[in-house]
C-alpha cells in the first residue's frame, strides 16, 4: 500500500533560524509557550507544527482517528511533542530542521524518499523503556498533564496504572507549578482520601489518610522509592519531579512501618528533579498573604559526548507575616542532584536541606488536656476567626532537616536489572509552649508554657533485582527486595516556666485570648535517647502474566524482623522497655483486562508497624506496644476512556485500636490496646481532560468506620476522625477569549466526624472550602521566553472549621485563614 506522507510547518522565509539547526540542535531549543487543546491528532500535528517553526512527515492514515494528549505549559519542542503524542503508540526522530513520525507497524529508515515518491519512517526505539527500571524515563503525562500515567509501586517498580492492582496516582511537577505548593500538603489537599491537619500553620505535620493517622516525622513516606528518606517535616516540593500516592497498606510493597501512626491508610513516594536533556534556568518569585514574600530559582545542565552526566540544583527562601495575627514564617530550602546515565549504568545522588520556623505556632485545641474538661463537654466548641493567634507570639516552633541518599541501577542482561539505595537523613526540631487547652464547657482557655527539643534520625538501605522472562505461555516479572530501616528519636526532659512550672495559665476565651508577656524557661537540657527502632526485612514478589497480559496474578511475601527499645528518664535512674519480633507478611492481587482500557483488580495486602510508644502524657509511659498487623481487601475497576481516567475501589482495612482509659483519681490516663478500627470505603478518582479546554482532578471517598472487637461498650461505634462523606472536586479551564489564561477552582468538602473515640457524642461539623484562581502564560518580549503568573485564593470565603481531631487527645486542627497566593516564573 501506498504511503501518503504530509510536510507542514513555517517557511524558511519566516523562521530562518531553524532551518539551519542540527539534529540536536533543534530538539534542544528553549522553553515555548504552547497551548493547544486535546483534539484530532492530524489537527493537533499541524498547530504544534506552526508554534514550534518546523516540518513533520508523518503518514496521514498512521494518525487518522486518534486523539492528541493537550499540551500547554513552558516546554521544549521535543518536551511538547512527547506530551502530544503520549497514549497514542506515535514515536518520533528530530534530523535538521524536520521531525519524522512512525507507529509501531512502520518500518524503513527516517525520511528516505521510496520509489513513489513517499516516505518510509524508521521505526524508533524509546530511550528508558527498560520494564525494570526506575530510574530510567519517568512514566509519561496522561492527558491533561496533571497526573502520570503511572508510578512506582515499591518493589515491583514502575507500572502503568491500568496495570498496578492498587489504587495510585502520580501527580506530576505541572501539577506542582501550577497550583503553587510549596510543601507536599499543598500536593495532598487534592486527595479525596486524606485531611491535612495544616498546611504549615503548626509545629507538626500530620494528616489521616483512609482513616488513620500520618505523622510524616514518623518516616513512612519514601524518596526515590528509598523508605523513611522523605523529608520528615513538611517536605518541600521545590526539588520534586513527581508526588507519587498510593492508598492503602503495603508491607510486601515497601516494608515494615517505624512507628504506630504510620503508612497504613497509604504513603507516599518523592521522586526527585534531575536534569533534562535541555539547560533549565528558572527563577520564580513568590508572595502569600500577609506580607510573605519568596523566590524559587531551579536550575539544571548536562554533559559529556552523550549528555551521561547531569545536575540540578533547587533554592528557595520564604518568609514573612501570615494571615494569622502575631505569626511569622520562615521556610528555607535547597537541594542537589547529580547523576550519571550509561547505556547499562544509571547512578543518582541526592542532598538536600531544609529549614522553618513560625512564630505563635500552636494551631490546635486541646479539649482532653485538663482533667475533668471532657466530661463535663456537651459540644464541641465552635471554631473561632483563622486569624485569631493560638499561641503567644514568642511561642516558636522551628525544624530542620537534612538529607542525603545514593541509588544505582545496573542492567545485569536485558532482562535482568539490579538495584541498591543508601540514604540517611536527620531532624531537629524545638518549640515552645503547649497547645491551647480548653479548661471548661463555656469556652475559656489557658497554656501551661514548656518547651523541648527533640531529633529524629533514619538510616535506610535498600537493594534487590527484578526479572522479567517467559516460560511458555506464561510472562514473569520477578522482584526480589532486601530493605533496613533504622529510626531513632531523642528529646530534651519538657521545660516549664517560672515558679509554680507546670500550671495552668488561664488566657480568656477561646475567641479572644490574651496572651501573657515571656515568660522565663529554664536552659536546655542534652536530648537524650527516647526511641530507637530498627527493621530488617526480605521479600519476593512475582507478577505472571497469561493472554497477552490480559490477565496477571501478583503473589509475595516478606520476612520482617523489628526491635524496639524506649527510654524513660528520672531523677536517679533511666528505665527500658524493648522487644524482638517478626513476622511474615503475605499479599495477593489480580488484574483481568477484558479490554484494553479497561482494568478490574482485587488485593489481599497487610501492613506492619513497629508498636506505638507510649508517650509523656500518660501513666504507662515508656510502654511499648508489640508490633501491629493490619489488613486491607480491596477491589476495583479503572477505565482509561482516552483522555479520562476512572478508578472505583472499595475496601476493608482493620487495625488493632490504642484507647485512652481515666483513672479514676483524677491522675493521668492509661493508654492501651483494646480491639481494633475497621473502615470499609468506597472511593471514585477522576483526572484527565473532559472536554477540549476542560481539566478535572479529584474525586469522593464514602467511608464507615467502626470500632469493632473492643472488650467495653464503644463495641459499633464510630471511630474517630473518619467522615463518612468527603469530595475535593478540581477543574480548570482555558479560556477562549484570551491566549493562554487559565481559570482554575477546587471545592473541597469533609462531612462530620467524631471527636474522640471516647465520646460519640462529641461532633466536629461538617465543612465546605472553596479555592479559586488563575494562570496566565505569555511570551517574554525580551527573550521570548514563556512568563508564567499564578493567583490563587485558598479559602475564598475565609469558612471557619475544625479540620479534625486527635482520636485518642482530641487536638482539634483548626482551618487555614483565606489565603492569597501569587507567584511569576521567568525563563531565561
Amino acid at each position: 500500500m501506498s504511503v501518503i506522507a504530509l510536510a507542514v510547518g513555517l517557511s524558511v522565509a519566516s523562521a530562518p533560524s531553524y532551518a539551519q539547526q542540527s539534529a540536536s540542535g533543534l530538539a534542544s531549543q528553549s522553553a515555548i509557550a504552547f497551548n493547544i487543546p486535546s483534539q484530532s491528532l492530524n489537527s493537533a500535528i499541524l498547530a504544534y507544527a506552526d508554534r514550534a517553526g518546523i516540518q513533520i512527515f508523518y503518514d496521514v492514515q498512521r494518525v487518522s482517528g486518534l486523539r492528541s494528549a493537550p499540551v500547554r505549559g513552558s516546554y521544549t519542542r521535543q518536551q511538547a511533542l512527547a506530551q502530544l503524542l503520549a497514549g497514542t503508540g506515535i514515536t518520533y526522530k528530530f534530523s535538521g530542521n524536520t521531525v519524522s513520525l512512525t507507529s509501531p507497524t512502520s518500518a524503513g529508515a527516517a525520511g528516505t524518499v521510496a520509489a513513489d515518491g513517499s516516505i518510509v519512517l524508521e521505526t524508533i526505539t524509546v530511550q528508558g523503556a527498560n520494564p525494570n527500571s526506575t530510574m530510567g524515563n519517568l512514566p509519561e503525562p496522561y492527558a491533561g498533564g496533571q497526573v502520570a500515567r503511572g508510578g512506582q509501586v515499591g518493589m515491583l517498580g514502575n507500572r502503568d496504572v491500568i496495570d498496578t492492582p492498587f489504587s495510585q496516582t502520580s501527580y506530576t511537577n505541572k501539577t506542582i507549578q501550577d497550583q503553587q505548593s510549596r510543601t507536599l500538603n499543598d500536593i495532598m489537599a487534592n486527595e479525596p482520601s486524606v485531611i491535612i491537619g495544616t498546611k504549615g500553620g503548626g509545629r507538626n505535620d500530620w494528616w489521616t489518610f483512609r482513616g488513620f493517622p500520618v505523622q510524616t516525622y514518623l518516616g513512612s513516606n519514601s524518596l526515590n522509592g528509598l523508605p523513611g528518606m522523605a523529608p520528615l517535616n513538611y517536605p518541600s516540593t521545590d526539588f520534586i519531579e513527581r508526588v507519587e500516592v498510593l492508598r492503602g497498606p503495603n508491607a510486601l510493597l515497601k516494608g515494615t512501618a517505624m512507628n504506630g501512626q504510620g503508612a497504613l491508610g497509604g504513603t507516599v513516594d518523592l521522586v526527585t528533579k534531575r536534569a533534562g536533556d535541555e539547560p533549565l534556568t528558572q527563577l520564580t518569585t513568590r508572595y502569600m498573604s500577609d506580607s510573605q514574600i519568596g523566590a524559587h530559582v531551579d536550575l539544571s545542565r548536562r554533559f559529556g559526548d552523550n549528555k551521561e552526566f547531569g545536575i540540578r540544583f533547587n533554592g528557595s527562601l520564604d518568609g514573612g507575616d501570615t494571615p494569622v495575627d502575631t505569626q511569622e514564617s520562615r521556610f528555607r530550602n535547597a537541594a542537589l542532584n547529580l547523576d550519571y546515565r550509561g547505556e547499562r549504568v544509571r547512578v543518582s545522588a541526592d542532598f538536600a536541606h531544609q529549614s522553618s520556623s513560625l512564630s505563635a505556632a500552636g494551631s490546635t485545641l486541646t479539649i482532653n488536656g485538663v482533667s475533668g474538661v471532657l466530661a463535663s463537654l456537651s459540644k464541641v466548641p465552635d471554631a473561632p476567626s483563622n486569624k485569631i493567634a493560638f499561641s503567644p507570639s514568642w511561642a516558636e516552633g522551628s525544624h530542620k532537616v537534612t538529607l542525603g541518599m545514593l541509588q544505582g541501577e545496573v542492567d545485569i542482561l536485558d532482562n535482568v536489572t539490579a538495584y541498591a539505595a543508601i540514604g540517611k537523613q536527620r531532624y531537629e526540631g524545638a518549640s515552645t509552649d503547649d497547645d491551647l487547652l480548653l479548661l471548661d464547657n463555656a469556652g475559656s482557655v489557658g497554656i501551661r508554657p514548656s518547651r523541648f527539643r527533640d531529633s529524629v534520625d533514619v538510616l535506610s538501605m535498600q537493594g534487590g533485582v527484578r526479572a522479567t522472562f517467559d516460560t511458555g505461555p506464561v510472562g514473569h516479572a520477578l522482584s526480589f527486595d532486601m530493605s533496613r530501616i533504622d529510626w531513632k528519636y531523642g528529646s530534651t526532659p519538657l521545660s516549664r516556666a517560672g515558679a509554680g512550672a507546670g500550671d495552668i495559665i488561664p488566657v480568656g476565651s477561646l475567641y479572644n485570648p490574651v496572651f501573657p508577656t515571656t515568660p522565663v524557661f529554664p536552659p536546655y537540657q542534652d536530648i537524650l535517647p527516647a526511641i530507637e527502632n530498627k527493621a530488617s526485612s526480605i521479600a519476593i514478589a512475582d507478577t505472571l502474566s497469561f493472554l497477552n497480559d490480559r490477565v496477571q496474578f501478583i503473589a509475595g511475601v516478606r520476612y520482617n524482623e523489628i526491635e524496639a527499645h524506649s527510654f524513660q528518664y528520672s531523677s536517679t535512674n533511666i528505665q527500658s522497655t524493648s522487644y524482638k519480633s517478626s513476622a511474615w507478611s503475605p499479599s495477593f492481587a489480580l488484574i483481568v483486562k477484558p479490554w484494553e482500557n479497561v482494568s478490574l483488580y482485587a488485593n489481599y495486602i497487610q501492613a506492619l508497624e513497629v508498636g506505638s510508644s507510649v508517650g509523656r502524657n500518660y501513666a504507662n509511659a515508656g510502654e511499648v506496644f508489640p508490633p501491629y498487623t493490619s489488613e486491607q481487601y480491596e477491589a476495583g475497576v479503572k477505565v482509561d476512556w482516552g483522555s479520562v481516567t476512572t478508578t472505583l475501589a472499595v475496601f476493608q482495612i482493620a487495625q488493632p485500636q490504642t484507647m485512652s482509659i481515666d483513672d479514676p483519681a483524677g491522675g493521668l490516663p492509661t493508654l492501651t490496646l483494646d480491639g481494633e478500627q475497621r473502615n470499609r470505603g468506597l472511593e471514585l478518582a477522576a483526572y484527565g481532560e473532559l472536554v477540549d479546554d476542560v481539566r478535572i482532578l479529584g474525586g469522593v471517598t464514602f467511608m464507615d468506620a467502626r470500632q469493632t472487637k473492643n472488650d467495653n461498650d464503644r463495641n459499633g461505634w464510630r471511630a474517630a476522625n473518619t467522615p463518612n462523606f468527603r469530595a475535593v472536586i478540581g477543574a480548570e479551564w482555558d479560556t477562549p477569549f484570551i491566549d493562554g489564561l487559565t481559570l482554575t477552582g477546587r471545592l473541597t468538602h469533609t462531612g462530620d466526624v467524631v471527636a474522640l473515640n471516647r465520646r460519640r457524642d462529641l461532633i466536629i461539623p461538617s465543612w465546605t472550602q472553596i479555592d479559586l484562581g488563575a494562570r496566565y502564560t505569555f511570551n517574554s518580549a525580551w527573550n521570548e521566553k514563556p512568563v508564567t503568573i499564578n493567583f490563587n485564593v485558598d479559602n475564598v470565603f475565609d469558612a471557619k472549621y475544625w479540620k479534625a481531631s486527635h482520636p485518642t487527645a482530641g487536638n482539634l486542627m483548626r482551618s487555614d485563614a483565606r489565603t492569597f497566593r501569587l507567584s511569576t516564573t521567568f525563563n531565561f
